[in-house]
């Protein structure tokens, strides 16, 4: 995607109207040109013959298998270029996505969806297979590729460019939960469950080989975010919940298997608030932390149900 940028001064948030007005008549930080003569421009000056045919930016297509090598070879390989999240990973040979690929009826070459992490970035298209291969990468198994396969077909990233470095989150509901032995009690959010582990990571990896996630290209997060590892999956604990399951209130069926993706900044604990017996000082409490740096809530997301 060929577009023209105009580019601000920072900060945005907080600031007061008068800082801001200056910002609007003042300059491009970059260019040092007038900011509102630049906007005008970009708007309205007629494309050049390179932006009406700019040149292909991506590389050629990788071949879908890769000549014999030695292991170590092949994991300095991915490493190198960005094919992992900087941990271990499982090498995708043909056999290990072919045992994958029991986990789902559907063909290998059925198109999932498109992904992209940034809007200035045509969204890339991928399939079964393509998502089985970055299930394996992630040390998942074929019972865990219906909840991965329904994570890609949000066509969701789990990292989005952007200065404020999201994180994500991934809820599960109906019986799939228990089937692949996901945590919904204690400890869920903590590294002890290989289910919620593998399958937060596989969306990682997606986000990363299939959204086409590159550090200082197309991923800009300023921080950065530590959750973007395996990015808050979990299972809801319906069988103790006194509020119907997250998918029931969306419409789908308590036996239909639904995974829901949301985003946020951090996390907030809540533990000292609950602990509170005056209301006014708990309302005191989340007001302050919804309005420290880098806290917020989850945004209201998307809900998909999952194909066997």
């Amino acid at each position: 995607m060929n577009l023209r940028f105009t580019f601000v001064p920072y900060p945005l948030v907080g600031r007061p109207r008068e800082v801001l007005r200056r910002y609007v008549e003042g300059e491009d930080p970059v260019t040092g040109k007038p900011l509102m003569q630049q906007v005008v421009e970009a708007l309205t000056r007629p494309l050049s013959p390179e932006e009406e045919n700019p040149p292909a930016r991506r590389a050629a297509p990788r071949p879908r298998l890769l000549k014999p090598d030695l292991e170590e070879n092949f994991h300095r390989l991915f490493l190198e270029n960005g094919w992992t999240d900087g941990a271990p990973i499982v090498l995708p040979t043909e056999e290990r996505v072919a045992w994958m690929l029991q986990g789902t009826a559907a063909d290998p070459d059925e198109v999932v969806g498109q992904m992209t992490v940034t809007i200035h970035q045509e969204r890339l298209e991928y399939t079964v297979e393509k998502v089985a291969v970055n299930a394996v990468m992630a040390g998942a198994g074929p019972e865990h590729l219906p909840v991965i396969l329904a994570l890609a077909a949000t066509e969701e990233t789990s990292m989005p460019s952007s200065t404020t470095s999201f994180g994500r989150m991934a809820v599960v509901n109906g019986p799939i939960r228990n089937e692949i032995g996901m945590n919904s009690g204690l400890g869920a959010l903590s590294p002890f469950n290989h289910a919620n582990t593998v399958i937060g990571r596989a969306w990682t990896l997606m986000s990363i080989n299939l959204g086409d996630a590159r550090l200082g290209e197309t991923f800009m997060g300023s921080t950065g975010n530590n959750l973007n590892y395996n990015n808050m999956t979990f299972a809801e604990n319906e069988e103790r919940s006194p509020w119907e399951p997250f998918h029931v209130r969306k419409g789908f069926k308590r036996e239909e298997s639904t995974v829901s993706v949301f985003q946020g900044w951090s996390v907030i604990n809540s533990m000292g608030a609950a602990g509170c017996c005056r209301p006014c000082a708990v309302a005191r409490a989340l007001a302050l932390a919804h309005c420290q740096p880098a806290q917020a809530s989850a945004s209201s997301g998307t809900t998909t149900t999952m194909k066997r």
